[in-house]
């Protein structure tokens, strides 16, 4: 299934854990570094530079080449670092797609809103295929992995639905399965 950013609640609430989803328009990278400075922001009442609606949580590598940017590689990093930040930052959101790998801990902070889309980690050179344009780059003073890119993509993934807006997580799931199996095997 194609996703179209900006993505609406009404399409979010479409999703379901274990759906194959490929992302075609407008989603920003933030890490660690990004996603703190967005709080400040917020806690400042200040406006951000971006929309937020599609967040990937990535480090691209990036070279300037004149005056375009060019992205390399773009690997997922490990979300579960923003879990605490992103509690916060879906309070100031409407509908939302978070992109990363290993999952994290904000299946109710979701629910009604956002999904959690799970990327292959290593598959730098896949997602950099899907990145059609660098639209814009803010808060390059955090160093390029942390700053804010902006990234045009098309048929981004392919990616899971590993948590979505009904609260289902497709790691609760599989951790479930696998108690299951071991009490079965050794019980």
């Amino acid at each position: 299934m194609e996703v179209i950013t900006p993505v609406s609640v009404d399409m979010v609430r479409k999703l379901e854990v274990g759906d194959i989803v490929y992302v075609t328009g407008e989603l920003i990278t933030a890490r660690d570094k990004a996603h703190a400075r967005i709080l400040e922001f917020i806690e400042s009442g200040r406006d951000l530079p971006f929309h937020i609606n599609a967040i990937y949580h990535c480090g691209p590598l990036v070279r300037k080449d004149g005056d375009t940017w060019v992205v390399l590689s773009a690997g997922p990093t490990t979300s579960a670092r923003m879990n605490e930040a992103t509690k916060v930052l879906l309070k100031h959101v409407d509908s939302v797609i978070i992109i990363g790998k290993g999952g994290m801990d904000v299946k109710e902070e979701l629910r009604g809103k956002g999904v959690y889309l799970a990327y292959t980690g290593g598959a730098g050179a896949l997602a950099a295929n899907a990145i059609r344009r660098v639209r814009n780059v803010y808060w390059l003073d955090l160093g390029m992995p942390e700053a804010v890119w902006v990234l045009e993509v098309k048929r981004f993934g392919p990616c899971v639905v590993a948590i979505d807006s009904h609260g289902n997580s497709i790691y609760e799931e599989v951790e479930r399965r696998v108690e299951e199996n071991f009490r079965r095997m050794f019980g």
